[in-house]
Formats: C-alpha cells, sequence, structure tokens
C-alpha cells in the first residue's frame, strides 16, 4: 500500500471513529411495530440514524423501500432543504434509532460527510438505473423489466440511507453494529 492510500485510510478510520463517537452521544428513539417514525408531509427537523429493526418507507400508499441496515439515515433531504418529509417511514418490526436535530449536519464534521457520502452514493446508483432504464428503451426491453428498473431508480432517489432490500443499494458505511 502506497503511503497516500495509508494516509486516506487513516482518515477514512479517523472519520467512522468520530462519527461513532457522536452517535454514541445521541438519545436513542424505540419504535413498536407498526408505528409511524416519520410522517409524510410533516416537518420534525430530526435525523433518525437506525441502530437496529426494519422499516418500510411509504410514498403516497405505495411502499418504495423496506430498510433494515445499521446506519440508514431518515430525514436527512428534509432536514438540508427544510422541507417537510417526502415519505412515511413506518416501523415494521421493534426498531431503535439514534436521534438527532437537523443542525447536527451543520455542527459536526463526521455528520455531514457521512449524509453526503449517503447522498452521493445513492445519486450514483440512481445514475446507472438511469443508463440501464435507457439501455433498455433502446434495446426494446419488455415493459415489466423497464418497470422494474424505474422502481429501483424511484426507490434510490425517494428513500433514505442506502440499505434498500427493494433496490438493492447496501453499504451504508455504518461503522459498527
Amino acid at each position: 500500500m502506497s503511503d497516500a492510500n495509508a494516509g486516506g485510510e487513516n482518515t477514512k478510520q479517523q472519520q467512522a471513529a468520530a462519527w461513532q463517537k457522536s452517535l454514541g452521544a445521541l438519545p436513542l428513539a424505540t419504535y413498536r411495530a407498526g408505528e409511524t417514525v416519520l410522517q409524510e408531509g410533516t416537518k420534525t427537523g430530526r435525523l433518525l440514524i437506525l441502530k437496529k429493526g426494519a422499516v418500510s418507507v411509504v410514498k403516497g400508499s405505495v411502499e418504495i423501500a423496506k430498510v433494515t441496515e445499521p446506519g440508514a439515515v431518515f430525514g436527512e433531504l428534509s432536514a438540508l432543504l427544510g422541507e417537510p418529509h417526502g415519505a412515511d417511514v413506518r416501523a415494521l418490526e421493534p426498531s431503535e434509532f439514534h436521534v438527532a436535530t437537523g443542525d447536527l449536519l451543520m455542527r459536526e464534521p463526521a455528520a455531514l460527510l457521512y449524509v453526503a457520502t449517503l447522498l452521493a452514493r445513492r445519486l450514483d446508483l440512481a445514475n446507472r438505473g438511469l443508463v440501464e432504464l435507457k439501455s433498455e428503451l433502446e434495446a426494446g426491453a419488455p415493459p415489466s423489466l423497464i418497470g422494474a428498473t424505474l422502481d429501483k431508480i424511484e426507490a434510490l432517489l425517494s428513500a433514505i440511507g442506502a440499505g434498500y432490500i427493494r433496490a438493492g443499494a447496501g453499504m451504508s458505511g455504518y461503522p459498527f453494529q
């Protein structure tokens, strides 16, 4: 490993340690199966980071994702844009979240970097999905395949974090279980 790579790895480890320390200082909230964690159209000013459990993300009446991956972030777009939440998040089983206010992103560089990385991964995967969709359209793919690709892109752009069961994203970068 070159010195440049070693330096990059040390920085990533330091960032992960800083993020883990920030999470450890946050209060926890627990939701029972069936409870609404975030409601579409409301502004809570909260960021929720899944510690354990499973949730469903529902936009309108359509489930767009199921999320089980620790470290998935909910409410980040609302916090960053000052907009209402864009979807309902409902607990599918008892679930526990680290709870932060949106200003955490402005106060804690590790939190901002974590969320920015998640958003960048989501955008990258959505861009890849768009390229895949264009290729399918040009090749005359069947409507079912095109519909599945559209669903994947919608889930990536509309949902949160990286732990999408339906969208198949993965890789949240959550530093611990």
